[in-house]
C-alpha cells in the first residue's frame, strides 16, 4: 500500500475496515465533517462499529447515515440531541451510548494520542459520571441492561478528582482544509473542532481534504498537525495516513462553510 493520496472516498478507506471496528471521526456538529468518508463507509456496509465522536450527526446526514443502515452498535459520545433516530435506537436498547462532558472527551482523545492511558480530571467528580449507575444500554420494556462502572477518586491539594481512561482507535476520518504530500495537514476556523485530536488517537487516519499542494507550500507556523516527512510513502501510511483529494472532497462545502460561520459568531 504505497500510494498515500486518493481520488475518491472509497479507494481511501480500501482495506481499512472491518466489523466491530472503533471509527475515530472529527467534526462538532456538521462542522468539519468527513461527510464524503462517511458516506464511503456507509457503503462499505461494514457493522458492529464503534464510534468516537463529539455527536452523531443529524437524521440524514453525517453519521446520522450510519445509524440509519444500523451499522453502528456504539457510541462514546458527548451531545447528540440532534438526531432523533439515535435517540430511538438508544432508547429501544439497540444502541449502545457512553456519555461524556465535552471536555473530558476531548482530553480523553488528546490523551490518548500522547500515549497517556489516564489522568485524573475534577469534572464529575462525585456525579453519576464517577459514581457510575448511568444507563449505557436499554433492554426490552425500557429495562436498563448495562450501567457505567464506578471510577477511582484521588485527592489532590484538597481537589478531588475522577480518573478517566485515554481514548484511542483503528483508524480515524478527519476533514481538512488543505495538505501537502507528507500529511501536514492546516484546518480552517472552527472547522478544527475535534479533528486534530481524532487524528492523533488512531493507527491510521484518512483525512479528507478541499487541497493537497505542494510539500513547501504551507508555511511550517499555520500547520496544525504534521506528518512524518522522514519515512517512504508506504510507512508514512502506516504510520500515519492517508488523503483524499479531489472533486469529492469538497462535496456539500457550502454546507460546511454555514455551520462553521454559525458556530464562530
Amino acid at each position: 500500500m504505497s500510494k498515500k493520496i486518493y481520488a475518491d472516498a472509497a479507494s481511501a478507506l480500501a482495506g481499512l475496515t472491518f466489523d466491530g471496528m472503533t471509527v475515530m471521526a472529527g467534526g462538532f456538529g456538521l462542522c468539519g465533517i468527513p461527510e464524503n468518508l462517511i458516506l464511503a463507509l456507509r457503503d462499505s456496509g461494514v457493522k458492529g462499529i464503534t464510534v468516537v465522536s463529539n455527536n452523531a450527526g443529524v437524521d440524514d446526514f453525517g453519521l446520522g447515515l450510519l445509524l440509519k443502515t444500523r451499522q453502528i452498535a456504539r457510541m462514546i459520545s458527548s451531545y447528540v440531541g440532534e438526531n432523533k433516530e439515535f435517540e430511538r435506537q438508544y432508547l429501544a436498547g439497540e444502541l449502545e451510548v457512553e456519555f461524556n462532558p465535552q471536555g473530558t472527551l476531548a482530553e480523553r482523545l488528546r490523551a490518548g494520542g500522547a500515549g497517556i492511558p489516564a489522568f485524573y480530571t475534577p469534572t464529575g467528580a462525585h456525579t453519576a459520571i464517577s459514581d457510575g449507575g448511568l444507563p449505557l444500554r436499554y433492554g426490552e420494556g425500557g429495562k436498563v441492561v448495562k450501567y457505567s462502572e464506578k471510577k477511582e477518586i484521588r485527592q489532590f491539594d484538597g481537589r478531588d478528582y475522577v480518573l478517566e481512561r485515554g481514548i484511542t482507535g483503528d483508524f480515524a476520518i478527519v476533514k481538512a482544509w488543505k495538505a501537502d504530500r507528507f500529511g501536514n495537514l492546516v484546518y480552517r476556523h472552527t472547522a478544527m473542532n475535534f479533528n486534530p485530536m481524532m487524528a492523533t488517537a488512531a493507527k491510521v487516519t484518512i483525512a479528507e481534504v478541499e487541497e493537497v499542494v505542494e510539500v513547501g507550500t504551507l508555511d511550517p507556523d499555520h500547520i496544525h498537525l504534521h506528518g512524518n516527512p522522514r519515512q517512504e510513502p508506504d510507512q508514512r501510511e502506516r504510520a500515519g495516513g492517508r488523503l483524499l483529494e479531489g472533486p469529492g472532497a469538497g462535496q456539500r462545502a457550502d454546507r460546511g462553510a454555514w455551520a462553521c460561520g454559525w458556530l464562530g459568531r
